[in-house]
């Protein structure tokens, strides 16, 4: 991990923490903390081979359909059935999803301090009755499991912010680490398409606002106000992720050029003036804003100036990640080969 990573590691949990012992001004704390959490999740994906899990275009269109389903289901399910029935399913569900995310984000730190063996050794657990269906781990991945089931509990039992934001922020990481748009357009098709979704479903319909005050889950992060009428400022983690995979991928495009950090600081940067200038419009109108009218026009275009500048629009457009990961696997087996 380098000194930057380490640092920024630092700074997120140092940031989370402070709220408890000091006050902090909820703007800043939102901007930072979702500025460090787009770093840290960006170079966190940048490994070996790609992530696995890449968006096709196909999904990227489909993708703000399937999302304004199931906003609306949660809307409905809301609306006509018990609040706290539905919630106490919910829990259920991201108490399971939560031990999962947060112990894949301990484990780089935990693993450094534990056996090469425990590291390296599967187990294998199959399911009673069921042989078919098996569960691969290591011991490593158990012994980062044990702060992630406390913190679950402690949120299933007492939903306090800070246990809500520790798995959320774990949510946040995990999933621009473990997911590529696998190219620049599948990006812009993606990020496009949400920025219309944002727009209508705050500025147009009661839906988002509404399903995110009901929603009793670490689907958001809660920034402590001195406001006794509005305790908590709320971000959506998808205004972390989303954006955050798009300047994760600049990121892995600089490192495949073999070039440091040169449009993931665009991105970044783009990022970050998006996020202030949402809370400067929100704190402005006193009122709900979708932060991806702001984030992704932001982020888009200083990417889309900075290779215009550059005269490297080609590269870029051209740039496919399911090529990279073809070409280290090649370069595995060629040094596979070497070695026999």
């Amino acid at each position: 991990m380098k000194n930057n990573e380490r640092l920024a590691n630092l700074a997120l949990a140092g940031l989370t923490l402070a709220p408890l012992v000091v006050k902090v001004d909820p703007n800043i704390n939102v901007i930072l903390t979702a500025c460090l959490t787009v770093y840290v999740g960006c170079y966190r994906s940048v490994k070996p081979t790609p992530p696995t899990e890449t968006m096709s275009n196909e999904h990227a269109m489909r993708f703000p359909l399937v999302g304004s389903a199931m906003l609306l289901s949660l809307f409905l399910l809301f609306k006509f059935l018990s609040k706290d029935l539905v919630n106490a399913v919910l829990t259920c569900y991201f108490f399971v999803l939560g031990i999962v995310a947060l112990s894949a984000t301990l484990l780089p730190a935990i693993k450094r301090f534990l056996p090469k063996a425990w590291n390296d050794k599967l187990i294998v657990w199959r399911f009673p009755y069921i042989r078919s269906l098996e569960v691969e781990f290591t011991k490593s991945q158990v012994i980062a499991a044990i702060p992630g089931t406390f913190f679950c509990a402690w949120y299933a039992s007492k939903k306090h912010w800070l246990a809500n934001n520790i798995l959320g922020l774990a949510f946040c990481i995990q999933g621009i680490e473990m997911l590529s748009l696998g190219s620049f357009k599948t990006g812009a098709i993606l990020l496009t398409g949400l920025f219309v979704y944002d727009i209508f479903w705050v500025f147009f319909t009661p839906v988002m606002v509404s399903v995110a005050k009901s929603f009793e889950a670490p689907i958001k992060l809660l920034f402590p106000t001195a406001d006794s009428a509005r305790p908590f400022s709320m971000l959506g983690l998808g205004d972390i992720v989303i954006p955050g995979i798009f300047v994760a991928l600049a990121l892995r495009f600089d490192v495949s050029r073999g070039k440091e950090s040169q449009y993931f600081k665009s991105a970044f940067v783009g990022y970050t003036i998006g996020l202030i200038l949402t809370i400067v419009v929100m704190n402005w109108f006193q009122a709900a804003q979708p932060a991806l009218l702001y984030i992704v026009p932001a982020v888009i275009g200083f990417l889309a100036a900075h290779c215009l500048w550059n005269g490297e629009v080609k590269p870029l457009l051209e740039f496919d990640e399911s090529k990279t990961k073809s070409s280290a696997e090649n370069d595995e087996v060629v040094s596979d080969k070497k070695e026999e």
